[in-house]
């Protein structure tokens, strides 16, 4: 049963941390833990619906974690390819935000490096896939002016919008570079279980603390 919330954040930012760990755990290999992260991620996206949060940001993988051993950066990287396909005729808004020009990026996700339109377009998803917050913010340093609206303007993840909450899986206390201007006044929220563990009462607590936190914006 979804609890009642008093106020709902309108942008969520998700960290799905843990999955090589959690198949470690399992006794399986690390790259197998990927796979079992997509279901988890469908299952916030129903929950999401039915509350009516208006968007959702997924961090796939980083321009960093290609660095990985090669079996684990194509088990990651077909997670993110069926994790989009999956939501691709559903009610969403998809966009796929990274560095597209690169051969680590999935050639499948380039046409959604566009925003496509599904359903009745009730929310708004995006995937970070191949993202570097140097790459995203590259475009603005190139210009001398320092406007903030300027900045969201030029960067290449322009179209998603400032995030109220991001939630990380996984226990780690870092932001891993996850859009770093549109998480500059976030509030940040930890599950120390591992993300293919995902349950929904670890969200629904989440959204609880959320609840009492201080938005002010700086004011």
């Amino acid at each position: 049963m979804i609890p009642k919330f008093k106020r709902l954040p309108k942008h969520i930012g998700i960290i799905p941390d843990g999955n090589r760990r959690w198949a470690q755990n399992q006794g399986l290999a690390k790259e197998a833990g990927y796979d079992h992260g997509i279901t988890p991620g469908f299952d916030l996206y129903q929950i999401c619906l039915e509350l009516g949060i208006p968007e959702i940001t997924f961090y796939g993988f980083t321009v960093d974690n290609t660095k990985r051993p090669p079996v684990q950066k194509k088990a990651f990287q077909k997670a993110c390819v069926d994790a989009v396909n999956i939501l691709a005729n559903r009610d969403a808004s998809l966009l796929v935000i990274g560095n597209h020009e690169s051969a680590q990026f999935p050639k499948e996700l380039l046409p959604y490096t566009t925003r496509k339109i599904f359903g009745s377009n009730r929310i708004k998803i995006n995937f970070l896939v191949n993202y570097g917050w140097k790459w995203d913010l590259n475009q603005a340093f190139n210009n001398n002016s320092m406007d903030s609206s300027y900045f969201h303007e030029k960067i290449a993840s322009k179209d998603i919008s400032r995030i109220d909450l991001i939630i990380r899986w996984g226990g780690r206390r870092r932001l891993s570079g996850f859009l770093p201007v549109q998480s500059i006044y976030a509030d940040f929220y930890v599950v120390e279980d591992l993300w293919p563990n995902f349950r929904s009462e670890q969200f629904y607590e989440a959204l609880m603390w959320y609840q009492d936190q201080d938005i002010t914006l700086g004011g």
